[in-house]
């Protein structure tokens, strides 16, 4: 009886085991300059920066923790009405995440969090991450999502400035002309 038991309750959990996978969630990736859908809303990556500092003045310039990366995003709402762009996750290789920054002071052309695009209208601006120099996709879905749509943003160190005396990107001290 004990046996019959024992092996009742083993074939029992295998089958409960069997039964609580967790759902596979679907992905799509895209590279850098495609098109992404999502919701109606059509997204695109123009380009990418790595930053050591935002602010040429080493006094008043904004330092990260790690490196300030920066985004470049087209987002195109094809629909009839007004909808709101959600907030954009950095995902590295290896899973971790990192939000973007509230905060886009020293960031020319900052999308800001509060954010809509009209109906047929496209939003252009820069997103801040304060996260490692890697490779990394930018995830446009939440990680509740059934489907995880990113669009992948290689790793260019090529793009790496060491203060924001570049393009896209400035500072309140370097707006006003020298003598």
């Amino acid at each position: 009886m004990f046996r019959s038991a024992t092996a009742a309750l083993l074939i029992s959990a295998a089958l409960l085991a069997g039964c609580s996978r967790e759902p596979k969630h679907e992905s799509r990736l895209y590279s850098a300059g495609e098109k992404a859908e999502v919701d109606g809303l059509s997204y695109s990556v123009i380009d990418s920066q790595i930053y050591q500092q935002l602010g040429d003045d080493p006094t008043t310039a904004r330092m990260p923790q790690t490196r300030f990366i920066t985004v470049q995003v087209s987002v195109l709402n094809a629909g009839s009405e007004e909808a709101s762009i959600p907030g954009m996750t950095l995902v590295d290789d290896s899973g971790q995440t990192y939000n973007e920054l509230p905060d886009g002071a020293g960031v020319h052309n900052w999308l800001g969090m509060s954010r809509k695009v009209a109906p047929n209208q496209t939003e252009t601006g820069m997103i801040l991450f304060d996260a490692p120099a890697k490779h990394y996709r930018l995830r446009l879905t939440d990680e509740f999502s059934a489907e995880e749509v990113a669009i992948d943003i290689p790793l260019s160190f090529i793009h790496e400035r060491i203060n924001s005396a570049t393009p896209g990107v400035t500072d309140d001290s370097s707006a006003a002309p020298k003598n």
